[in-house]
């Protein structure tokens, strides 16, 4: 595979983003997972909000975006209140027309590397519940399910139902363990 090199993103990636994205949505659809992500459902301010409190990483090969993903260093919505033991990961997304099979896990690395360089002990996501297929590649990745989030609000949407699953990346403090699910709204 290709060296994929990985930089955060900027202003002028937004566009970019917006349309990686929506071909991510359309993949989706087309390969039959519906309820997930829908073309336009995001627009550039959207990823300029994440940036302007998070992180969003794109990752090239051959001088093309060949992912991406966002990076939260908090998430209520999900989780509820936690202590900064964990970066959330959010909107892995791979272009399929130029990204080798296997980029996906790549990201993952990377992100996983960018939470533990932080001095964060855990890697955190969340994935719609009914989507078994998007679960089963998490959890073959060594994420562990700890809960489940019912109702979550969604950028433009109504409010779904997710699954919350964690990795260990590094360990900050010994007294910090696995997060169990958060508290019911």
């Amino acid at each position: 595979m290709k060296d994929l090199n990985h930089r955060l993103a900027g202003e002028a990636d937004l566009a970019a983003l917006v349309r990686l994205r929506d071909d991510a949505a359309r993949w989706m659809i087309a390969q039959g997972i519906t309820g997930q992500w829908r073309p336009g459902e995001l627009d550039e301010d959207h990823f300029r909000r994440i940036m302007a409190r998070g992180e969003v990483w794109l990752a090239e090969t051959d001088g093309r975006v060949a992912g991406a993903w966002e990076l939260w260093w908090e998430d209520e919505d999900a989780w509820g209140p936690q202590p900064p033991v964990a970066g959330y990961v959010h909107r892995l997304m791979v272009d399929r027309g130029c990204a080798p099979p296997g980029t996906g896990r790549l990201l993952l690395r990377a992100a996983e590397h960018r939470v533990a360089a932080s001095g964060r002990a855990f890697v955190r996501l969340d994935c719609l519940a009914g989507n078994a297929r998007l679960n089963a590649y998490y959890l073959d990745d060594g994420y562990r399910a700890v809960g489940h989030r019912a109702g979550k609000p969604q950028p433009g949407g109504t409010p779904k139902s997710f699954t919350l699953l964690e990795k260990t990346v590094g360990t900050d403090r010994e007294d910090h363990r696995p997060a169990s699910a958060p508290p019911a709204p």
